[in-house]
């Protein structure tokens, strides 16, 4: 999954903050192969977070986009229950990036890179703006 594109207003100065295929296993999916509590599924995560450095200082505390956060909920993805779908890891990492208060955007993607022995991986992708106030 790595080289994402630029999706976020490249017009504009921006930092995008992201961390890249993260490999992490879960217990997640619909389909009964998927169910079995002894056999989680691999996952590659990746996570974009962008911000407008317009009229900032390089440093300044409210313009740091921490990773940490999202890391600490992917590493505990393991021991999380079963959860059928993709769209829920994924929605559950937009709120924690909307939860840092510099991120004006965020593009999450979940792969399972070993569902189906004729394609690269199957998953979803999303690409959010934070809601206006």
């Amino acid at each position: 999954m790595s080289g994402f594109s630029p999706l976020w207003d490249s017009a504009r100065s921006h930092v995008k903050v992201m961390l890249r295929d993260v490999e992490v296993d879960a217990h997640v999916g619909l389909h009964p192969w998927e169910q079995h509590p002894e056999r989680p599924t691999r996952l590659l995560v990746n996570v974009e977070m962008y911000a407008h450095t317009e009229g900032k200082v390089a440093g300044e505390a409210h313009g740091i986009i921490d990773y940490d956060p999202i890391r600490a909920a992917l590493k505990a993805w393991p021991t999380r229950p079963h959860t059928p779908l993709l769209e829920d890891l994924v929605e559950e990492l937009v709120r924690l990036c909307f939860g840092i208060g510099a991120v004006e955007a965020c593009r999450v993607s979940v792969v399972k890179p070993d569902i189906f022995n004729e394609a690269a991986g199957a998953g979803i992708e999303v690409y959010r703006v934070r809601p206006a106030a």
